[in-house]
């Protein structure tokens, strides 16, 4: 069954990396349908990998994004396939994924800012952006690292799970 989740898995991320790049969108069809078939998968399962730990999945991966949707950094369906995730490699999963994905993010964004505006031009709107976030306080800090496009966050989560799936992180376990 192990193999299953994992041919599941594989195939959740492959679709939504094609369509985060073709639409910058991830279906709510494969979200949802990924939350029902992890559910139903780890329903089957004998022992504590049962529907308790597929719900503390979802609801690891749903929490782990949320703030960051709420504050308008990413999109709903970014959030929803963090969930679906979750549903099928549990909360321990959800986290790590969660995790590695905000680290790969992070220098997603970094090297778009670079290939925007520079390697020097970022540095400098990076030192003004802390300085106004740390001193002022002021709103509207952050307007400057403000890219002309949006960024696909979907492939960060696809990276993030690949890497806690393969067991190439520095989070042991």
């Amino acid at each position: 069954m192990e193999a299953t989740i994992g041919v599941l898995l594989t195939v959740v991320l492959v679709t939504a990396t094609y369509t985060d790049l073709r639409s910058s969108r991830i279906p709510n069809v494969l979200t949802f349908t990924t939350m029902a078939i992890g559910l139903i998968a780890h329903a089957c399962l004998p022992g504590s990998q049962g529907v308790l730990f597929s719900l503390e999945g979802l609801g690891t991966g749903l929490g782990l994004f949320l703030l960051f949707y709420a504050s308008g950094g990413m999109g709903a369906g970014d959030v929803k396939l963090m969930g679906a995730i979750g549903a099928l490699v549990g909360p321990y999963g959800a986290l790590l994924s969660g995790l590695l994905a905000i680290l790969i993010g992070g220098v997603y964004a970094l090297v778009a800012m670079c290939y925007q505006w520079g390697v020097m031009a970022t540095g400098r709107k990076l030192a003004c952006a802390a300085q106004g976030a740390f001193l002022s306080g002021a709103e509207g800090w952050g307007q400057e690292l403000t890219l002309p496009y949006r960024l696909r966050y979907g492939l960060a989560i696809v990276g993030g799970t690949l890497l806690f799936s393969f067991g190439l992180h520095p989070f042991g376990g």
